[in-house]
């Protein structure tokens, strides 16, 4: 008999019919002639109770063998019970099961099972990364994780996008600051040997990088794990109209916080004949749709998180859900923050017009002066990146980033420079190769047309519709500086 998903059981009608449920213990109570045991198979927050009657004169044929299988359960035990779908008559559950047959299919040691009753650090669970899914916790964290992939494809696929793949490996950086993991099939142990000689040998150390010769590598050329999948995706906009990636993306970045990952999904659309109005529009859309994604289809873990990890949170999360996002632009938002500087807020960061605006700034933008979501336009160009298009006033560029409160930045974004003269004059006045972006320069030489993008790191969704703390937390294996593990 196929197993029935407890999550489909719980809001099954009580029939008497018989079903038949896997899972993992979460608890056993014996007691003289009753046990009940709590069974959890991760398809929901909630578990099922199954139930033994040892006086039931229809479990007299099984009881022995039941009585056998019972003394093998422990928390995290696996096990298969078939049984009759009755009404609950306790509290808090509709259904329960009557035991007719259960099989241990995995025992559980509790002096050796990591998952223990008492509270366990996230610190902890994270050295566990293998096991935690099975807690309460990231149970709900990776179904809404779940949900919430699910949900991105579904607003894209609504609204005419084509879903495309964007290569991991790659030899040009998007975002310039090159900080790309790199791919090789070279022997490390011999570079190191060149370096020495060469280092023996005179050689300056601004010279370093001659040492390789990437002719030889497997690519033939020096190539690195992405940083962004946008310029790919800028390709075949200007074929397709409107795609979006949605894949891993990495950055070699030494930072240590719970803000930044080193491995992360990265959901980015790009729009042809979208200019940057447009790109706002469609941003804000977005950004409700997935929250109301979540405030739907995934109730009973949001409650949980509400309950447990951030008070409130379905109530922020409905309000951003509803709200009109403020549109300001940078110059504004940076006279605001600099007035309420002179009145008395306390910044770390002195805001002023060129910085690059920190988290403490975007959550007192959203937070304290206005309340609500805010989109910031019209950045500085020396403080963004090189593909974006700039304003008549040759000062700022037309980028846009999303600010929810709570978190800060949840989207980057911009119009893109469609002009092949003016992207080859910022790719030089930068000192970068051109010859990298020859391909993504065609894009501006045969059939140009204004287009936008953006992109929403998927853990810092996850971790702004869970009320959880640490971006280390939302995604099942994380990796971060010394952390490889799994």
């Amino acid at each position: 008999m196929v197993p029935v998903l407890i999550k489909d059981l719980l809001t099954s009608e009580p029939d008497g019919r018989k079903v038949s449920v896997s899972g993992w213990v979460r608890t056993v109570r014996d007691s003289k002639n009753l046990v009940f045991i709590q069974v959890n198979d991760g398809s929901c927050f909630a578990n099922i109770q199954l139930t033994f009657d040892r006086n039931a004169p229809s479990n007299n044929a099984n009881v022995n063998n039941i009585e056998a299988e019972l003394k093998k359960l422990n928390t995290g035990a696996s096990i298969r019970a078939e049984g009759i779908l009755i009404p609950s008559p306790a509290s808090g559950q509709a259904v329960e099961v009557t035991l007719e047959n259960l099989t241990c299919i995995g025992t559980c040691n509790p002096d050796e099972y990591p998952l223990q009753k008492n509270k366990m650090s996230m610190e902890y669970l994270r050295d566990n990364a293998h096991l935690r899914a099975r807690t309460n916790t990231f149970g709900a964290v990776f179904r809404v994780r779940n949900q919430m992939a699910f949900a991105v494809h579904s607003f894209f696929q609504e609204r005419g996008f084509v879903y495309i793949n964007a290569p991991e490996i790659t030899c040009s950086d998007c975002e310039g600051a090159g900080e790309m993991f790199q791919v090789t099939t070279l022997s490390m142990e011999k570079i190191a040997e060149m370096g020495v000689k060469a280092g023996q040998g005179g050689m300056k150390i601004e010279d370093a990088h001659k040492i390789v010769d990437y002719s030889k590598d497997f690519f033939g050329k020096k190539a690195s794990l992405t940083v962004s999948g946008q310029l790919e995706a800028e390709t075949m906009a200007t074929a397709l109209s409107r795609v979006y990636t949605f894949g891993p993306t990495f950055r070699a970045e030494n930072s240590n916080t719970p803000r930044h990952l080193a491995e992360f999904w990265m959901i980015e659309p790009e729009m042809a004949f979208y200019d940057l109005d447009d790109d706002m529009d469609i941003q804000e859309d977005f950004v409700k749709y997935l929250l109301n994604w979540a405030l739907t289809k995934c109730r009973s873990d949001l409650e949980f998180f509400d309950k447990r990890i951030q008070p409130g949170l379905i109530e922020s999360l409905t309000k951003v859900a509803n709200a009109k996002f403020v549109r300001i632009s940078y110059t504004d938002a940076i006279a605001k923050l600099e007035e309420a500087a002179a009145n008395g807020a306390k910044f770390e960061f002195k805001p002023y017009w060129g910085c690059d605006i920190a988290t403490e700034h975007e959550r007192y933008l959203t937070e304290k002066i206005f309340g609500c979501p805010v989109m910031v336009f019209n950045y500085p160009k020396e403080i963004k990146s090189f593909y974006m298009k700039q304003n008549e006033d040759g000062k700022t560029v037309k980028a846009v980033d999303v600010l929810v409160p709570g978190i800060g930045e949840l989207i980057g974004g911009s119009e893109r420079e469609e002009s092949y003269e003016k992207l080859c004059a910022e790719i030089e006045r930068r000192g970068m190769d051109k010859s990298i972006y020859d391909w993504y320069l065609d894009l501006r030489k045969f059939g140009t047309v204004p287009h936008s993008g953006f992109g929403l790191g998927f853990e810092r969704l996850i971790r702004y519709v869970t009320g959880m703390e640490n971006i280390r937390d939302v995604i099942p294996y994380p990796r971060a500086p010394k952390l490889a593990d799994f």
